[in-house]
């Protein structure tokens, strides 16, 4: 134990036993100061893995969903208003995420090596200072194409989410929420038993997401399901949901239900 609280510090893995606390209040009418009998650090341990591999699992599938909508919307957007568009004051980009996004990229193209960032500049500088729409994305943060995302029209954000197979409305919900899920996991912090602040929105015609009962917006489970049907559309040759599988085999004792799981998740025909 001394070992293990040495590497991870005591705050961090504090936020993993609030469940196990024993409510009631000890002889000095302080609540919450002793466990439920059973409980042991090992638990908590178990907890914290799982945590860190699940928060693994999860980036790497948001990855892969942040390519795809970074390609996606490069496309679309250079395709309707040019590959400079994003910088112009024409309305090819809603005044305020336009500066929200040019703030970002101004601030990365300071700082970033990247090849072809300087060779842009070397070879285009005299005409343009801030690269092509194509490159610009794939320099900002996910943040930075979250707000180029806001501001573009319905339509091409329509175009980008029919990739995914919902519509904008849905998939608005969808990107702010992995954003959100996206900082978690890079922080580190504690996404098992998440209660979500920016909830996704449900796709109301999807059966996979409505029978026989709704999946739950304020719960992790809904994030796991955001990427597994992400996934079959922008990466069909990955076999992410398997490595979920293993991870939830590997840690039997783990709370599904804290996480949001129904009860025939597994037989619903996008985990199929």
């Amino acid at each position: 134990m001394i070992s293990r609280l040495q590497s991870v510090n005591y705050y961090r893995l504090s936020g993993y036993w609030h469940t196990m606390r024993d409510l009631a209040s000890d002889p000095e009418g302080n609540p919450g100061h002793r466990f439920r009998a059973g409980s042991t650090f090992d638990d908590v341990w178990h907890r914290y893995v799982f945590d860190r591999q699940l928060r693994l699992l999860v980036m790497d599938a948001i990855e892969r969903i942040e390519v795809g909508v970074r390609s996606q919307l490069a496309y679309h957007h250079a395709h309707r208003h040019g590959p400079f568009g994003y910088v112009m004051e024409t309305g090819a980009l809603e005044p305020g995420a336009r500066t929200r996004f040019l703030k970002k990229l101004n601030k990365e193209l300071q700082r970033s090596h990247a090849l072809f960032v300087r060779h842009f500049a070397d070879k285009y500088g005299d005409s343009h200072s801030l690269p092509p729409l194509w490159m610009a994305v794939e320099i900002v943060p996910f943040g930075g194409v979250l707000s180029l995302y806001e501001g573009c029209s319905d339509d091409i954000r329509g175009e980008v989410a029919r990739l995914f197979g919902v519509h904008h409305t849905v998939f608005d919900s969808w990107l702010v929420c992995l954003n959100t899920v996206r900082n978690i996991c890079a922080h580190h912090e504690r996404l098992w038993n998440r209660t979500l602040r920016n909830k996704p929105k449900i796709p109301a015609k999807a059966r996979e997401w409505n029978e026989p009962s709704p999946i739950e917006n304020n719960k992790v489970f809904s994030v796991l399901c955001i990427c597994q049907w992400s996934l079959r559309r922008v990466a069909p040759q990955s076999r992410w949901h398997e490595r979920l599988f293993r991870l939830l085999e590997a840690f039997p004792s783990i709370s599904r239900s804290s996480m949001g799981f129904v009860d025939d998740w597994r037989t619903r025909a996008m985990w199929q």
